[in-house]
Formats: C-alpha cells, sequence, structure tokens
C-alpha cells in the first residue's frame, strides 16, 4: 500500500511538474497599440508583469497559481498610500496649498488634488511646481491622484488649521498590485482582463 501511494504521488508531482513547465513563458499582449504589455510566467511559480505605453512604465509581480483553467495571479499586500505627506504647517496667506516634491521635475504637473470641506470639494492639477492653489480655508481631506495611474487615489484627513501641506510619491507608485487576478488559460495563449486598460477580454500570446 506504501508503495502504491508513493506511485500515486509520483505520478501527480511529474504531472503537475510538466504541466508546469508547458505553462511557464512570457505571454505578450496581442491587438493593442502602441502598447506593451505582457506577463512572465517563471517556473518557481512566481511572476513580472510589465505595462509601457508612451513615457509610460509600469510593473508588478508576484506568485501565480493553476486552478482548472485559470491562472490566478497574486501579489504581496499593498506597503501603504501611494503619495506621503512630509510637511504641513500654517502658512501667512489665504490658500490652501498643496506641493508635491520629486527629484524628477517631469513628475510635478501630473497630480490632481482633491480638498473636501465642509460644504464642497474642490480641486486642482499640479502646476510645474508642483503646486495646487486653492483659495478657501479650513479643508478636511486631501486626495491625490497620480496621471499616470489614474486607478490609485490616496486620502488624508488633515488638520483644519493647517493650509500648506508637502507630498512625495512612494516608491511603490508605478508598481501594480494583483488580488485574485484571473487569466484564462488555453494553448499558447492567456485570455481575460488587463489590470490598467478597460476592456472585458484581452488576448495574451506565448512567446515560442
Amino acid at each position: 500500500m506504501k508503495k502504491i501511494a508513493f506511485s500515486i504521488i509520483l505520478f501527480s508531482m511529474l504531472g503537475n511538474t510538466n504541466a508546469q513547465s508547458k505553462i511557464t513563458g512570457a505571454y505578450y499582449l496581442r491587438g493593442v497599440m502602441e502598447t506593451a504589455s505582457g506577463f512572465l510566467l517563471k517556473p518557481d511559480s512566481t511572476f513580472e508583469f510589465f505595462f509601457s505605453y508612451g513615457a509610460l512604465d509600469r510593473y508588478g509581480s508576484g506568485r501565480w497559481t493553476l486552478s482548472g483553467d485559470k491562472i490566478i495571479f497574486n501579489s504581496d499586500k499593498k506597503p501603504g498610500q501611494d503619495f506621503k505627506m512630509i510637511t504641513g504647517k500654517k502658512a501667512n496667506d489665504n490658500f490652501i496649498t498643496v506641493k508635491i516634491v520629486d527629484s524628477n521635475t517631469y513628475l510635478l504637473n501630473h497630480v490632481y488634488a482633491a480638498l473636501r470641506f465642509a460644504d464642497t470639494t474642490l480641486g486642482d492639477v499640479s502646476d510645474e511646481n508642483g503646486e495646487i492653489k486653492i483659495s478657501k480655508a479650513n479643508a478636511e481631506k486631501i486626495s491625490l491622484t497620480f496621471e499616470f495611474c489614474p486607478e490609485k487615489t490616496s486620502y488624508f484627513p488633515v488638520d483644519k488649521n493647517l493650509n500648506y501641506f508637502e507630498f512625495k510619491f512612494e516608491p511603490w507608485i508605478a508598481e501594480v498590485f494583483f488580488t485574485d487576478f484571473p487569466l484564462t488559460l488555453a494553448e499558447n495563449e492567456l485570455t481575460g482582463k488587463h489590470p490598467l486598460l478597460e476592456k472585458e477580454k484581452y488576448h495574451y500570446e506565448k512567446e515560442k
């Protein structure tokens, strides 16, 4: 009985190994103009994701599992919000100022800030210096969205006595995090959604 049981386990392991070796490889997004994207499925059940459109590059990683005809992608837990408040103070003016700071000045004018007040919400896009100025006092909350990562918004409650706030990007601002993200496996192809694009179905062709 022990030999039979061991043989069953051994054949099962070999079957899984063979199936996994057929699955692993690079799968590239097809049919989307001017966009390069895809998944690299590695033999150790980890994956890498990439997305490139113009000057924008996004990335992700984690572990993949096979469930029936589905590949399921999961990343490590997201570390936190995508911006960090580094300064909050009272300035001697009648504005609320939100300032984005970063060594890459190209990024500074690509942040949308929305300020929530007791009676309304006001917002604007940062200028070339990374600043947004709102001529109203006593904001209760600030939300920040990076133009190139529109699916991500960070929220910050603020002291209504302060009117100047500085924020910086967190290192993972461009990272894509996956939670039970499924793609259907067929021969040399994955199909399903894309984590950053809007259509319901895309095709990822395996590199031969």
